[in-house]
């Protein structure tokens, strides 16, 4: 992570409480704000500013005030209210995160189209230089537009490469030198609605591996409707195995959905699937099987549980150690009730799915009691959106970033949801844009936040 440090320093004097004046005595070196550059792509970033009160007084509100140079614009952002008025954006407090402690910190984050960082950063007014601007101000040296560049640390191969055969150790996900290792990827659409081939071509599977970053991709094969496995078998094993076959050349990992809800009504056909792709493909280190995308509100013990014993017995005939992610109650949400009865087998992970306009800490907490429990967790699907996928259009971006954080701090895999061209807030292109890759100016909903987080 890139860090640009702009040491802030406040008069609290002009910050209000009630209506009122803080009184003048506080000190002036009020609060400090940091901006890092929290990822970096071609031409744009994603940015972070923390602001941290370092006096031994409450404030009440805060403002951020910062130029960007021509060529770089503020695309979206998060935790903050924004504001902009030709290049000079003002981000201020949100309900929620105006109020800070003596020592209590707070963040809000961006994103960046172009390459140039923060000019004549300001916080409640007070210049981020040092202080109130003296009358005669010295003669300064007008920082760089553009940060100074930044060497990654070396990484060779592609993501199969680096990290060869996974397995769970503990409750997150390990590579083949026991390493932690955090996959990030996006799922197709249900394959039997796709509205083109972008998930089964070759060539766009390896743009998303080189230009977002991506190192997995989840192939969600649609079960139950129409024209899905149950009543075109070999259309969708075609669709999935092409996929397969792709990331296997490409060098990254995919996980073989059944999208499915209801799949232990179809339990025979689960199991004969997974059971032969498991003998054709369970040598390779690329394959990550997911045999349960969302059940409905049906009992873990008695209905969910049964099942993925006798699938996973299948996949485990053919292959003992590729990770099986097993899907949980309600839409894959009740990770703490599958806890309390986990499936017996090894590399066994569940799948915690959610959409951030929907789903918040609450949900979260039911993540946290089942990573106490010993279960290691995979979200194979989210969005930046209402459950339904954003049929409305909105983003919910501080919440997102809140998932993003807590699935980085526990080393949570994730998939995001989905590699489509339409109008809801979850798919990733906008119309036009082509099935082979090269999608910069392609991007849709919350594609540039899913992006920059692969990065």
């Amino acid at each position: 992570m890139r860090t640009l440090r702009l040491v802030t320093t406040l008069a609290v004097a002009g910050l209000l409480a009630g209506g009122a004046a803080l009184v003048a005595a506080t000190p002036a070196s009020a609060a400090t704000a940091v901006f890092s550059v929290t990822n970096t792509w071609g031409n744009g970033y994603q940015g972070q500013v923390t602001v941290t009160n370092n006096t031994s007084a409450q404030i009440t509100s805060w403002r951020v005030e910062f130029d960007l140079p021509s060529g770089s614009s503020v695309s979206q952002s998060w935790n903050a209210q924004q504001a902009t008025s030709g290049s000079r954006y003002t981000f201020t407090n949100v309900s929620w995160n105006g109020t800070l402690a003596a020592g209590a910190s707070t963040s809000f984050g961006f994103l960046v189209n172009g390459t140039g960082t923060p000019l004549n950063c300001t916080v409640n007014g007070a210049s981020c230089a040092g202080g109130t601007p003296p009358t005669t101000p010295p003669p300064t040296t007008p920082p760089p537009t553009t940060p100074p560049p930044t060497t990654p640390p070396p990484t060779t191969g592609t993501p199969v490469e680096r990290h060869g055969q996974l397995r769970v150790c503990g409750s997150t996900m390990c590579d083949k030198s026991g390493a932690r290792v955090q996959l990030r990827g996006i799922s197709s659409m249900w394959l039997n609605w796709e509205t083109a081939p972008y998930a089964e071509n070759l060539s766009a599977l390896r743009w998303m591996r080189d230009n977002w970053n991506l190192q997995v991709i989840r192939a969600a094969m649609g079960v139950e409707p129409a024209g899905a496995y149950l009543s075109d078998p070999n259309k969708a094993r075609t669709q999935v195995e092409t996929i397969i076959n792709n990331a296997v050349t490409a060098g990254v990992y995919v996980i073989v959905d059944w999208h499915a809800h209801e799949a232990q009504n179809n339990q025979s056909q689960a199991v004969a699937f997974f059971g032969d792709l498991a003998r054709r493909y369970g040598h390779l280190p690329n394959v990550i099987w997911e045999p349960y995308n969302e059940p409905l509100q049906v009992s873990w013990t008695n209905v969910i549980k049964p099942y993925h014993q006798a699938v996973v017995s299948a996949i485990r005939a053919a292959d003992p150690d590729n990770i099986v992610v097993l899907g949980t109650p309600t839409w894959s949400q009740d990770v703490d009730v599958a806890a309390a009865s986990p499936v017996s087998g090894t590399n066994l992970m569940y799948t915690l799915h959610f959409y951030s306009c929907t789903h918040g800490s609450a949900l979260r907490a039911k993540g946290d009691a089942a990573i106490r429990a010993g279960l290691a967790l995979f979200v194979t699907e989210w969005g930046a959106s209402n459950a339904d996928g954003g049929l409305d259009g909105r983003s919910c971006l501080p919440e997102a970033q809140s998932w993003i954080d807590w699935m980085k701090a526990n080393g949570i895999s994730w998939t995001a949801w989905k590699l489509d061209v339409g109008t809801d807030t979850t798919n990733l292109l906008s119309p036009g844009a082509p099935v082979t890759g090269g999608w910069n100016n392609y991007l849709h909903g919350h594609a540039p936040f899913v992006v920059a987080n692969m990065r």
